[in-house]
C-alpha cells in the first residue's frame, strides 16, 4: 500500500496544517472559484466574498504569522510556514498570494523596527496590524512601473546601476519628510484594496535602480489615487491595479531603507517573495496531480477506468514525481533562507520559484490532458489551475529574467 513520506512536522505543526487545509477547502477554494467568474470591480466590491476570506484569515490571527513574537506575531518556523503556504496554494493560489502580500509591508517594517528601534513605526503600523481582526490593514508591494517590470529586480546586474535605467516613481527629502511622485503600474497585487504600500521608488537617480529607497506609505494620504482593477486571464481573485502619487508627503519615520541599504532590502524582499511563490505553486502542482488522479480513477473508457491504462499511469507517475521534487526544493529553500537570515540565498529562492511555477504549469496542463475536453470547460477546477499557473511564471519576476539574476549571483559568489 502507498504511504505518504513523513513530513517531519510535530503534532502541533500537523494540527495547524490541517486547520489551514480545512480553511482552504471550505473557504479559499470555493470563494476563489466564485470570484473567478466576476468582473474585477465586483471582486473588490464591499459585498464581495473576498472580504469574507480576509476577515476569516485575520480572525484566525494567520495574517501575523510571519511577524516577530516581540510585536505579537506568531513567528512561525520555516517548515511550518512552508506547510501553510503549500496548503493555501493547493486551495487557491490567487487568494494565497493576496493574503501573503497583505502582510509584506508590515513584515519588512517589523524587521527594520527591530534593528533600528523605530517605536513610532511599531506603534502606528505594526502593532495595529498584528491586533487587527477585521482586515482594516491590508498591504501591497508596489515596485513595478509602466516602464519597468522584472528589470527592477535585477540586483547585482550591471544595468541595475545605470542612471538611464532609474525608476520613474521618485521620492525626495523635504525636511524630516519625503515627497513621493510618480506611478506604479496595474500589476501591483492588492493595489485596489491596500491601505499601506511597501513602496520601492527612486531616491538617488544617479545611482540608477540601485539608488532606490523603500518607504511604507499609508494610502489614505493626500495625493494618492488609484486606477481600476485589472481584468486578467488568470488569478482573478487576486486584485491588481495602478497607484498614483502626486506630491504625497510621507513622514520620515516611514523610511525603511535608504539608497545605501536598498540593494540589501531588495534582495531580502525578493528572496522571501520567491521562496513563498515556490511553496504556493508547489501546492497548485499537488492540486493538479490530485485532480488528475481522482478523475482517472473515475472515468471509464471501454471496460475499465483510464487509471488502468499504462499511458495514463505513466503520466500520473511523472506528475507525482515532479510535484515531489517541487515540494522538496521549496521546503529546503525556505528552511535554508531562514538560517541565512534571508541574505545570500537569492539564487536558491529564484531556483525554487522558477522550478515550482514551471512544474505547476506543466502539471495543470497534464491534468487537462487526462481530463480531455472536459478539462477545458469553464467552471472546472483544472481549467482554472492552468490559467492561474500560467500567471505564476510572470509575476514576482519573469522566470527567464530571474534566471539571469540568479546566474549573476552564482558567477559572483558561488563557492565551489
Amino acid at each position: 500500500m502507498y504511504a505518504e513520506i513523513p513530513s517531519g512536522l510535530s503534532e502541533e505543526q500537523q494540527a495547524l496544517r490541517s486547520e489551514i487545509h480545512r480553511f482552504g477547502a471550505d473557504v479559499l477554494r470555493p470563494v476563489s472559484m466564485q470570484l473567478d467568474t466576476l468582473s474585477p470591480a465586483d471582486v473588490v466590491d464591499k459585498g464581495s466574498q473576498l472580504w469574507k476570506v480576509f476577515r476569516t484569515w485575520y480572525e484566525m490571527g494567520s495574517h501575523a504569522a510571519g511577524l516577530p513574537a516581540a510585536y505579537g506575531g506568531l513567528e512561525l518556523d520555516p517548515s511550518t510556514s512552508h506547510a501553510v503556504f503549500v496548503e493555501m496554494g493547493w486551495a487557491a493560489s490567487d487568494l494565497a498570494i493576496s493574503l501573503g502580500v497583505a502582510a509584506m509591508p508590515f513584515q519588512l517594517a517589523a524587521q527594520v523596527a527591530l534593528l533600528a528601534g523605530n517605536d513610532r513605526l511599531v506603534d502606528e503600523m505594526i502593532r495595529p496590524f498584528v491586533e487587527d481582526r477585521e482586515a482594516r490593514y491590508v498591504g501591497c508591494w508596489a515596485i513595478t512601473e509602466p516602464g519597468h517590470g522584472s528589470d527592477t529586480l535585477g540586483v547585482g546586474r550591471a544595468e541595475f546601476h545605470d542612471p538611464a535605467a532609474a525608476g520613474a516613481c521618485r521620492a525626495r527629502r523635504d525636511g524630516d519628510d519625503f515627497i513621493v511622485s510618480g506611478q506604479k503600474s496595474a500589476w501591483v497585487s492588492n493595489g485596489s484594496i491596500a491601505t499601506h504600500a511597501l513602496l520601492f521608488c527612486t531616491m538617488e537617480e544617479q545611482r540608477g535602480m540601485a539608488g532606490g529607497a523603500v518607504v511604507m506609505v499609508p494610502l489614505d494620504l493626500p495625493g494618492v489615487s488609484r486606477g481600476a482593477p485589472l481584468d486578467k486571464h488568470g488569478q482573478r481573485a487576486l486584485n491588481q491595479g495602478e497607484i498614483f502619487f502626486d506630491e504625497v508627503r510621507v513622514p520620515g519615520f516611514c523610511l525603511l531603507a535608504d539608497p545605501d541599504m536598498y540593494p540589501t532590502a531588495l534582495e531580502l524582499t525578493l528572496s522571501h517573495a520567491n521562496s513563498g511563490m515556490g511553496a504556493v505553486f508547489t501546492g497548485l502542482a499537488r492540486a493538479a496531480f490530485e485532480e488528475a488522479l481522482t478523475y482517472a480513477r473515475e472515468r471509464v473508457q471501454g471496460t475499465k477506468t483510464i487509471a488502468e491504462h499504462q499511458l495514463v499511469q505513466s503520466k500520473l507517475f511523472s506528475m507525482f514525481t515532479r510535484y515531489r521534487q517541487a515540494w522538496a526544493l521549496s521546503r529546503s529553500v525556505m528552511i535554508g533562507l531562514s538560517e541565512l537570515g534571508g541574505i545570500g540565498g537569492l539564487a536558491h529562492a529564484i531556483s525554487s520559484k522558477v522550478t515550482c511555477t514551471d512544474a505547476a504549469f506543466a502539471l495543470a496542463s497534464d491534468a487537462i490532458q487526462i481530463y480531455g475536453g472536459t478539462g477545458m470547460v469553464r467552471g472546472m477546477l483544472v481549467e482554472k489551475l492552468l490559467r492561474d499557473a500560467r500567471a505564476s511564471m510572470i509575476e514576482d519576476g519573469v522566470n527567464e529574467f530571474l534566471g539571469l539574476v540568479a546566474a549573476r549571483q552564482l558567477v559572483d559568489s558561488y563557492v565551489c
